[in-house]
């Protein structure tokens, strides 16, 4: 007997290229992106395809499984079209649908939950989507699920499994979220320091791997077991320039930054990295699914050493101190054009 057929999107990315090798193991799999991957791993069949324009209901033909991973956001920075990637998630569900695809896996973020000084340490499944009105990246995730939502309503009997990763890192790359937050974090804001969460992409990859063999029907968080405290990232991240100033001048300076391209700290970024917004795993975990890294572990495997990290303990004194001067300077400068501006 043949076995089922798994389609992966995204397939070259960070996650893709894990996924797809140990999917092989069980399933037939077809790799699809728009680039082709210089190697093939053993049992997977790839295939170029644009999923913006290409006839995907003709690809999905005898197709069981759909994992989309296909992503607009850019490892190198903040590149992120929402647009782009609901509209590709359309075409998707839209041709999944018609090819009588069974079971559908996307990812979506815990920053769907949104970041808030009431929100419970750590957050179920069952919590409310309250995603930053700012943060259009967690706004569109949330509109992701509402459309796979639809998938399932609109096709009774089939199954669409919702994954919710924590901030996704890996030793080549340590993603697009996980450069904007720490770029947010060198200015930051006095009003908390919420506890973080870091999952690597192996084990993302072996959520995937468990929602497929297992057809899970709903919503899964998928992170390591408990979190970081905020001290103890302080102390994993290293002797670095951090200027602490009042939560409204932390946004006015992440705002500034990103327009000016200084740093990718789009609007809405400020608030994940002054409340909590950590996951539980429990439902994951109950279907035998096991994080091969901690927080801690899978932080390191992200985090790549700059200049910085080079810098003698005095040179990293006179630098930081140097940017706490240019940041205080920049913000005081900033509150008296905005005073001179509403008195005009």
């Amino acid at each position: 007997m043949a076995s089922p057929k798994v389609l992966v999107t995204g397939s070259s990315g960070s996650v893709g290229n894990r996924v797809t090798p140990l999917l092989a193991e069980d399933f037939s799999v077809l790799a699809v992106d728009r680039e082709l991957p210089v190697t093939v791993p053993a049992g997977v069949e790839s295939k170029q395809l644009d999923l913006l324009v290409d006839d995907l209901t003709a690809v999905m033909q005898g197709v069981e499984v759909v994992v989309h991973l296909a992503t607009a956001l850019s490892a190198d920075g903040w590149n992120h079209d929402g647009r782009i990637d609901l509209g590709i998630a359309r075409r998707v569900l839209e041709a999944a649908g018609r090819a009588g695809v069974q079971h559908v896996v996307l990812v979506s973020t815990a920053m769907v939950y949104g970041a808030w000084a009431d929100n419970p340490i750590p957050l179920t499944e069952d919590a409310p989507l309250r995603p930053d009105h700012a943060f259009s990246f967690a706004i569109h995730k949330a509109e992701l699920e509402r459309m796979a939502m639809d998938y399932r309503v609109d096709h009774p009997g089939r199954t669409v499994t919702v994954l919710r990763p924590a901030i996704t890192v890996a030793e080549e790359q340590p993603g697009g979220l996980a450069r904007i937050l720490h770029s947010a974090m060198t200015v930051k804001s006095e009003e908390g320091d919420p506890p973080a969460q870091f999952l690597h992409a192996d084990d993302l990859a072996t959520a995937i791997v468990t929602a497929v063999g297992q057809r899970v029907d709903g919503v899964l968080n998928v992170a390591p077991d408990g979190w970081i405290p905020a001290d103890d990232l302080v102390a994993l991240a290293g002797p670095k320039p951090r200027v602490r100033v009042p939560g409204w001048a932390a946004t006015i300076v992440s705002a500034l930054r990103f327009r000016t391209g200084l740093a990718p700290t789009p609007p809405g970024i400020v608030p994940y990295t002054e409340h909590p917004w950590v996951v539980a795993n429990d439902r994951l975990r109950e279907l035998g699914w096991e994080p091969t890294n901690s927080n801690e572990e899978a932080y390191v495997a992200g985090h790549q050493p700059g200049r910085f990290d080079m810098l003698t303990a005095k040179q990293r004194q006179t630098l930081s101190l140097g940017a706490v001067g240019v940041v205080a300077a920049a913000i005081g400068g900033l509150v008296w054009w905005l005073w001179r501006r509403h008195r005009s």
